[in-house]
């Protein structure tokens, strides 16, 4: 029996999942709600958070999957990119607990673990246990084939050629979509993290009130500042129109505001990722085409694959709920394809802030 115990702590969320022989049997995750009052990841706070959470989330997610650490074959964890002093936790602790064990260790890219997310094989029970996996028909994309890998720090175009053979495309020049989307809603004086606020209130309202600006950027790769630019200024305008200070009193004179600059926001934000993505299937004759990352969670642009899919015939993978955010399902996943092929790392590897895939 092939036991994997998988630790994710890149950001602000703490956990762990466990894979026997290919089957995800425990997804258990701590968020940490520390950081709504200051409108944005605090790391000291965050590494906190992740010494207090890191035994629990284990724990739990051993005893749900119904193994014991004696029946562990390796650890796999987030080794980066993520937040140094986050990550420094989980790599603390996948080590300790591997010599202790005398087991090896794998270490996983964040970004390949979103990627790779798409081919987690949950269990019957866990799926049982998980209203977000329920009736979700499990499908996995063959190789090779292209991932939008959207989320508050990267927005990238990959192509995956095998489970360790990946390849940037294109990528933002500036800022991420989810960044664009955060920023944006902190402005609009929404809680934090502004991204699911912008989704909830862009159904409520018109997607093409406010012509927002769509950079022209060679290739594949993505510019989104000159959209939040775009976005500062509509507002400036509206301000300096209706002689008023705040975004709350220019709400009082123009109904439905809030809900027609997120619709607009989100519209043109999906468009600018679906064109580009587009353009790559269509140079490269490829037709399986997949999203990840933590924005892969907006319904519009779920919607966006859905359309794009029927419209030009492409196999679209969308991840269930579960496993758009950080996760370490998708990191457990990562390190069972390693685990196979015997690809572990030495106990002295640190981990890293900043990398590419």
């Amino acid at each position: 029996m092939n036991v994997i115990l998988a630790i994710e702590s890149s950001c602000d969320d703490t956990s762990s999942a466990v894979i026997v022989d290919g089957t995800l049997r425990s997804n258990v995750i701590a968020s940490q709600k520390v950081h709504e009052e200051y409108g944005g990841v605090v790391p000291e706070l965050a590494s906190r958070a992740h010494q207090q959470n890191i035994l629990p989330v284990v724990d739990t997610a051993l005893k749900r999957a119904g193994v014991t650490k004696e029946q562990i074959s390796a650890i796999a964890f987030t080794r980066g990119p993520g937040l140094l002093g986050s990550l420094l936790v989980g790599t603390s602790f996948a080590k300790g607990l591997a010599l202790a064990l005398g087991v090896p260790l794998i270490d996983v890219n964040h970004l390949q673990g979103h990627v790779l997310a798409h081919f987690v094989e949950p269990s019957a029970e866990l799926i049982a246990q998980t209203p977000s996996l329920q009736g979700v028909p499990i499908r996995h994309p063959s190789f090779p084939f292209l991932c939008l890998l959207v989320s508050g720090g990267n927005s990238q175009i990959v192509l995956v050629k095998a489970y360790n053979n990946m390849e940037i495309i294109g990528q933002t020049i500036d800022d991420a979509a989810g960044e664009a989307f955060d920023k944006c809603a902190k402005v609009l004086g929404l809680p934090y993290p502004g991204g699911p606020w912008i989704d909830k209130l862009a159904k409520l309202g018109d997607p093409a009130k406010y012509p927002f600006a769509k950079p022209n950027i060679p290739a594949y790769d993505y510019s989104f500042s000159g959209l939040k630019t775009s976005f500062l200024y509509t507002l400036r305008d509206l301000l300096k129109e209706y002689g008023v200070e705040t975004i709350d009193e220019l709400a009082e004179k123009i109904p439905n505001l809030r809900e027609d600059m997120c619709a607009s926001l989100q519209a043109t934000v999906v468009d600018i990722l679906m064109r580009k993505l587009k353009k790559a299937a269509s140079d490269l004759k490829i037709n399986q085409v997949a999203v990840a990352g933590g924005v892969s969670a907006n319904s519009a642009l779920r919607q966006a694959f859905v359309d794009y899919g029927k419209k030009y015939r492409w196999s679209v993978f969308i991840p269930p709920f579960s496993f758009t955010t950080d996760n370490a399902a998708m990191v457990c996943q990562a390190g069972y394809f390693k685990y196979l092929d015997r690809d572990f790392c030495a106990i002295d590897e640190v981990p890293f802030a900043k990398t590419q895939i």
